[in-house]
């Protein structure tokens, strides 16, 4: 039996992109264009109206934003799923997006059969990014992590560093001042002092908290 068409509502508020996706999508065969919008408000009384399959939308919308929009939709018609269509690779604005609900985000520079099939994709569950836009994403994820990973650990100095560092290898004080040749007492200060500073209660907290945000990337090991 041949599943139903995937019926599709076109959001953008220039005339000329909707007539063009529309051209685009009515010769494809699977797929119905049910409608078309010019703003958020509209796109949400026709999304009300017809319940689209998948909605098609601008990022960038007169009034409210389409990031807002999505969420709005998503929120009131779970079944249907959000495509955002833009010609920027804005990267708070891919997150923002997602954040909302959408479950594509790509641009309007793609070559036509890859909007459909990611159209086709989102339609079945599918989450779809086109690869310029998760390279983009993902460096931005890496470098978040990357600052997040710095601030853990902006408050010790240089010698603090590398006794969390051994502490998060299992090391007793013991152990830790024969590698750095320091007294254990010396060592035991600057357990103290680490704890503080990272406002933490224990060594195990700390291990963790040094594994957690990778001190390997910040401190040397032991010579």
């Amino acid at each position: 039996m041949a599943l139903p068409d995937v019926r599709v509502l076109i959001v953008d508020d220039h005339h000329v992109v909707r007539l063009g996706l529309r051209a685009l999508l009515e010769g494809e065969p699977g797929l119905e264009v049910v409608g078309e919008a010019a703003d958020g408000e509209q796109a949400l009384s026709a999304t009300e109206r017809l319940r689209p399959d998948v909605v098609v939308m601008d990022v960038r919308l007169p009034g409210r934003s389409g990031t807002d929009v999505c969420g709005e939709i998503v929120r009131r018609w779970p079944q249907t799923h959000v495509i955002m269509l833009t010609s920027y690779l804005d990267e708070d604005l891919v997150l923002q997006a997602l954040m909302a609900g959408a479950e594509g985000y790509v641009l309007k520079q793609l070559e036509g059969d890859a909007l459909l099939k990611a159209i086709q994709a989102v339609a079945r569950g599918d989450a779809v990014l086109d690869a310029a836009t998760m390279r983009r994403l993902v460096a931005r994820v890496r470098r978040a992590e990357g600052d997040s990973d710095r601030a853990a650990f902006r408050d010790l100095s240089e010698r603090e560093l590398s006794v969390l560092r051994l502490i998060a290898e299992g090391m007793t004080n013991a152990e830790i001042a024969r590698v750095l040749s320091l007294s254990e007492k010396t060592v035991g200060n600057h357990v103290s002092t680490i704890l503080g500073k990272l406002g933490l209660n224990n060594r195990i907290q700390a291990a963790t908290h040094a594994v957690r945000h990778h001190i390997e990337r910040h401190a040397p090991g032991p010579a």
